[in-house]
This record gives structure tokens, C-alpha cells and sequence, in this order.
């Protein structure tokens, strides 16, 4: 389990995170990349849409096994937010805009993305 206060300086403390579990659960380079960049927009996300930077609030990273495949519960203590009607990135208006991606992102590289606690829970999936 990774918590961290709600400062985008602790971003930082995802990579060694998952740098650890690279070892651990013998994840190769791609997944190592998948991971690492779904885990950084989604604490990110948490930080900074979710507590909006309030250092009082927390992210929690949680790690569960599964037979083939890892899963990660990232949770804020915000109030959440509407994941389904989410801006596509890749529309003609979107292209130009900054931020907006992470949850696109989080969806192309990983095996399933969920929503949970109305919105403030993001659950990743990574075959492995």
C-alpha cells in the first residue's frame, strides 16, 4: 500500500512503488511502462481533481494479486466526479487542450479500468 498527502511533489513517490513490484511479481518492461504511467495520471488525478491539493487529504494506492493479473485501487477523499461522461481526448476540439487525457491514457495501456465510490475510486487491471 502506497498513501501519500495530496501535493503534486509526491507524484514522485509512484515510481519507486512500482519499481518494487517489478521484481516482485517479475513484470516486464511493457507492463513496467503501462503501469507506471496509468498509477502517475491516476494518483495525479486523485491529487489534484479529486482533494484539489488539499495536503489534509489523502491517496491511497492499493495492491491486490490475482491469479494472472494485478489490480490497483487508487482512492481520493474527494467527492467523486461524473467518470462517465468523460471529454474524449481525440475529438477535433480536444486536441489542443492541456490535461484531459488520463483516463484515456489509464484505458489504453492497462487490461480493464473501473470506477467505484462515485468516482473517487479508480481500479486498473494488468495481466501479467
Amino acid at each position: 500500500m502506497l498513501t501519500l498527502t495530496s501535493s503534486p511533489d509526491n507524484v514522485a513517490n509512484v515510481e519507486p512503488f512500482v519499481e518494487k513490484l517489478v521484481a516482485e511479481y517479475q513484470i516486464s518492461p511493457d507492463v513496467y511502462g503501462n503501469i507506471l504511467i496509468s498509477l502517475t495520471e491516476a494518483v495525479t488525478n486523485a491529487i489534484i481533481h479529486g482533494n484539489n491539493n488539499d495536503a489534509t487529504k489523502l491517496v491511497m494506492v492499493n495492491l491486490k494479486k490475482l491469479k494472472n493479473k494485478l489490480a490497483f485501487y487508487i482512492t481520493d477523499e474527494g467527492n467523486g466526479f461524473d467518470f462517465a461522461n468523460l471529454p474524449d481526448p481525440t475529438a477535433p476540439e480536444n486536441l489542443l487542450k492541456i490535461g484531459g487525457r488520463g483516463v484515456f491514457l489509464m484505458r489504453q495501456l492497462s487490461d480493464k479500468v473501473s470506477f467505484s465510490n462515485n468516482g473517487s475510486t479508480v481500479e486498473i487491471y494488468f495481466n501479467i
